[in-house]
């Protein structure tokens, strides 16, 4: 990676540890790197062939990020049987522990580090620039690691995954649902770059179709639900991006929007199944699995990460909750699943 991408990197990062993107909910979300829970090693004494270590860095804990965190794991235990342990460490969303977890593996050595979501990302990408970094979670590779002209792959020692389903297949179910409406608001978190940039590509999209769209950004958990409160004095119709301090404060929304008659479209089914009424959405079990398959090939030698592109989920699903369509007195139409 070229160096000033990696500069521009860690003074952007320094900048968000600041910005109040911290908190991420509560219980376990907040976690401290310093007081988490044991690392897992889900490895065992190798049958054959070499042993691995992979650190794991997760930025919180819900349901989306542990949902591509197993999927990694189930897809490097099937690839390379007893041949890989796992370190796993939880942020607890904020980015000054992904710092400190990540100068962790560098300092011990790990084959592999695998960064489920942005914070992760950025922190693994200024600690080390020689120990193969997959991502995993992360909408948009260019905007968090600050790279212009982007071609679809990082380069250097950074490849992985993104969640980025269809922005403007999700804008096309807003207004299939919701075609009367007038004001759309996007609700998210102004500290994390991934969900800034969902929002400001939807916003034209909606914004084309006809809606007047006003973003309301929390900065953490303190304010979620004073700008909820505020998002549905203004709003018919509430949209909601992969952001990862809602998806740990789904139900701080929801205590907000459904005694307010105000639905939530989500960008992701575990966002929707706390807060919202439909979503299109990926496997982030999927993507975690295939970000696995990536770390075996790498891990073996049998792929060069420099040269990997960022890969996409192969499908994407229109779901709803049943729960909150019921509160709301909404009816879906044909082709959409509901949430399990």
């Amino acid at each position: 990676m070229k160096k000033k991408i990696l500069a521009g990197l860690l003074s952007g990062a320094m900048a968000l540890s600041l910005a109040a993107c911290g908190g991420g909910g509560g219980g376990a979300a907040n976690t401290p790197a310093g007081n988490s829970s044991t690392p897992s090693t889900s490895g065992t004494t190798p049958v054959s062939g070499e042993s691995y270590t992979v650190g794991i860095c997760q930025q919180m804990t819900h349901e989306a990020l542990d949902a591509a965190t197993q999927g990694f794991k189930d897809a490097l235990n099937e690839k390379l049987p007893g041949q890989v342990t796992f370190e796993e460490q939880d942020a607890g969303g904020e980015y000054a522990n992904c710092g400190t977890i990540m100068d962790g593996f560098v300092a011990q050595g790990v084959d592999l580090i695998l960064a489920n979501a942005t914070y992760p990302l950025q922190a693994a990408a200024s600690a080390t620039a020689d120990i193969p970094i997959l991502g995993t979670s992360v909408t948009d590779y260019a905007t968090a690691l600050s790279i212009e002209d982007w071609t679809g792959t990082v380069g250097g020692n950074i490849s992985g995954t993104s969640d980025l389903a269809p922005l403007d297949q999700q804008a096309d179910m807003l207004q299939e649902l919701f075609p009367d409406a007038t004001n759309v608001g996007l609700l998210y978190c102004s500290g994390e770059p991934n969900s800034v940039y969902q929002i400001e590509t939807i916003q034209g999209y909606l914004e084309e179709m006809g809606y007047t769209c006003t973003q309301y950004a929390f900065t953490d958990v303190n304010d979620l639900s004073s700008v909820v409160q505020t998002a549905c004095d203004g709003s018919d119709v509430i949209y909601v991006p992969t952001d990862n301090t809602a998806a740990a404060n789904t139900e701080t929304i929801a205590n907000v929007v459904i005694p307010a008659g105000v639905p939530v479209i989500a960008g992701e089914s575990g966002i929707c199944s706390g807060c919202g009424v439909a979503t299109l959405s990926i496997s982030y079990y999927d993507i975690g699995y295939k970000t696995g398959e990536m770390a075996a090939q790498i891990l073996t030698g049998e792929a060069d990460i420099s040269t990997m592109p960022v890969e996409f989920a192969p499908n994407v699903t229109k779901m709803y909750n049943a729960a909150n369509c019921e509160a709301l007195n909404l009816t879906m139409p044909e082709g959409y699943e509901p949430i399990a």
